[in-house]
């Protein structure tokens, strides 16, 4: 390769892979190191590593398991979403499970795949959230037509995420205001926002969306 050519290569997506299990980070690691464009620059078994690593690696997309000893994959997300705004997150779960789904996006998670997807459709997840984009398994997608929101409903505000969340679990208005200390104004100023960011008309749609969304409680 010339130096021209090398100057000119594109940056490597850096990744970190978080799971519990070493054997799953090991098939994961000799996945996508094989692929040109990829860097493995770290490996971490807990949330606390991760979120260490997070800092010290400075990955460009994280992939994370959900289910893992002490902590979930959930509540890391959360943090690298809040700490660190543009680092991308790919959950990477066994879990066919659309609550799950449904809150790894509230929580800041750019796409969802299931662990005994094809290679190829991780490695397009991969790509396709590395530069911008979401990206959920096929598999989830095929459940339920609230799927195809699932792109949409990450311009959401965390405030919203949970006034959404509290309309699946049939909340008034005053309830919801009640829960969070705020006016029934500001509510329904949140309930209209919500409605104009995923492109629903009425009240009974916007219902049936949430309870489609995160199921009933």
């Amino acid at each position: 390769m010339t130096a021209i050519d090398t100057a000119t290569a594109p940056a490597p997506i850096r990744l970190l892979l978080v799971d519990d299990h070493p054997l799953v980070r090991d098939g994961l690691r000799l996945r996508l190191d094989a692929i040109a464009g990829f860097e493995v620059v770290g490996e971490a078994g807990t949330a606390a590593e991760a979120l260490a690593l997070t800092e010290s690696s400075a990955p460009r997309l994280v992939l994370t398991d959900i289910s893992m000893k002490g902590g979930s994959g959930i509540a890391l997300t959360q943090a690298i979403s809040r700490r660190y705004p543009t680092i991308r997150i790919l959950v990477l779960s066994m879990h066919n499970n659309q609550e799950y789904v449904a809150q790894a996006v509230a929580a800041g998670a750019h796409g969802y795949v299931l662990k005994d997807s094809p290679a190829t459709q991780i490695v397009e997840a991969i790509y396709t959230i590395a530069r911008g984009g979401t990206f959920f398994d096929a598999e989830l997608a095929e459940q339920k037509p609230a799927a195809s929101r699932y792109g949409i409903i990450e311009k959401l505000t965390p405030r919203e995420h949970e006034i959404l969340r509290d309309l699946a679990s049939g909340l008034s208005n005053k309830q919801i205001a009640t829960l969070h200390t705020l006016s029934v104004r500001t509510v329904e100023t949140h309930r209209m926002s919500i409605k104009r960011k995923l492109e629903i008309d009425g009240q009974a749609e916007l219902i049936k969306f949430a309870v489609e969304f995160f199921g009933p409680r």
